[in-house]
């Protein structure tokens, strides 16, 4: 029998034997690190201070807010009161954690027309105002909409705060941090502390290890990352970007 358009032949369309198998991977794994949709009411939403790191490790500088979070993290244990939550470059998908919350602090890297490096705090209507501008990825354009459309909803908070650093590097997939980004991570995490004291939410010194209660995949903290990234990035820089003569001898 020929074959038409409309009817494709079995072997086009018989799925391979471990296609079930590397869905169910890939749904385990997005539900473990992917925040749940839920109705509004739904109590896993709701903090009175949301802590929230935003970025892309992947593209070096622009992974600070993450890195940062990291590091307040590992640092400092919380009271209950007090969500701390990676959200990448997840967008409208933190809209009900937004609004779920009565105060949010936000790290992420922001380009302020300064020197690299430089670290700056935003308060209240600074926050959305600076997000708005100088865009530098799409994480950012979807993060501004969450604002946007969680105060369009009647969402009041208390505070709003942003730590942002100006970064040095962008164009550098699978890099990690600037050393101009890298040294202000430990003043935007006393900032945090600082902050979060004023909002009556004061942490205490962690005292062991954040391992049982992580905020990503351990292979993505800093020094897996790095320890994985070193000499194997296709990045600015490395022989193999863009290396016609490596893909020569590759082929």
């Amino acid at each position: 029998m020929k074959r038409t358009a409309t009817q494709p032949a079995a072997a086009d369309t018989a799925p391979s034997a471990k296609e079930p198998q590397r869905r169910d991977e890939a749904q385990a794994t997005s539900e473990r690190f992917a925040p749940r949709f839920a109705p509004m009411d739904d109590e896993h939403y709701r903090s009175e201070n949301l802590v929230l790191g935003i970025g892309n490790l992947l593209w070096a500088d622009e992974g600070f807010g993450i890195r940062a979070l990291e590091q307040l993290h590992a640092r400092w244990v919380f009271p209950p009161n007090t969500r701390l939550l990676d959200g990448g470059t997840q967008g409208l998908y933190l809209l009900p954690y937004v609004e779920g919350c009565q105060r949010l602090l936000i790290f992420d890297a922001i380009d302020f027309g300064l020197a690299p490096g430089t670290l700056r705090l935003l308060l209240d209507a600074e926050v959305p105002a600076y997000l708005g501008v100088k865009k530098m990825s799409l994480h950012q354009t979807g993060f501004q909409e969450v604002l946007s459309l969680a105060m369009l909803k009647g969402w009041q908070p208390q505070a709003i705060a942003l730590i942002g650093v100006q970064p040095q590097t962008l164009d550098d997939y699978g890099g990690s941090l600037s050393l101009a980004v890298r040294a202000r991570l430990d003043e935007a995490v006393d900032q945090a502390v600082e902050l979060l004291q004023r909002w009556g939410a004061p942490p205490q010194p962690r005292t062991t290890a954040a391992s049982s209660d992580s905020l990503s995949l351990p292979c993505l903290r800093l020094d897996a990352y790095e320890s994985h990234v070193a000499g194997k990035a296709f990045t600015p820089g490395d022989v193999r970007f863009l290396n016609l003569s490596f893909r020569k001898k590759s082929a």
